[in-house]
């Protein structure tokens, strides 16, 4: 095993990991955490991916900017054991026959993808996930969808100035 291997097993063991953390963590703020290590987990696969940009904006968007949020909101809500439903046993039952269907389609899944096809994953050249040639292709050949997404995304901005303001 050359070294990109060994990482990439570390980085998703410590995703593995942190993820059932986040599951497992009684406290609400202890989880946000956890969920922040899977983020830099992840953003560590897109390095190795050569995804560089997809990386940084994980980070930055993900582990930071959404984190915070989750943090804010948490806070906010003040739970406390008093303030929390008690467990009734027909949700359990539902939420042990839900995880158990989605291993079952899981394992049928992995069970399924015996051969995989790694042509389009071969890098013909080390500059894929580069900021300059997605730049480059998203300002010529995806100009008219990214032009779409803005005003999509202005449209949003002020539907929420809108809402905002409202008396």
């Amino acid at each position: 095993m050359n070294a990109i291997e060994i990482l990439f097993w570390l980085l998703s063991a410590l995703a593995i990991i942190s993820a059932m953390m986040v599951l497992l963590s009684k406290n609400p703020v202890h989880s946000v955490l956890w969920l922040i290590a899977v983020f830099f987990a992840i953003s560590g696969h897109y390095i190795l991916l050569n995804a560089q940009f997809l990386a940084i904006v994980n980070i930055i968007v993900y582990a930071g900017a959404i984190m915070v949020l989750f943090l804010f909101v948490i806070m906010l809500m003040n739970l406390n054991k008093e303030s929390e439903p008690k467990r009734n046993f027909w949700r359990i039952l539902i939420g042990i026959i839900s995880g158990g269907s989605l291993l079952m389609i899981l394992v049928s899944l992995i069970r399924q993808a015996t051969e995989i096809n790694n042509k389009n994953a071969l890098m013909e050249s080390g500059n894929i996930g580069l900021i300059k040639t997605l730049g480059k292709l998203l300002f010529s050949d995806y100009v008219v969808p990214f032009e779409i997404s803005s005003v999509l995304f202005l449209s949003a901005m002020v539907g929420a100035v809108v809402i905002g303001k409202k008396e």
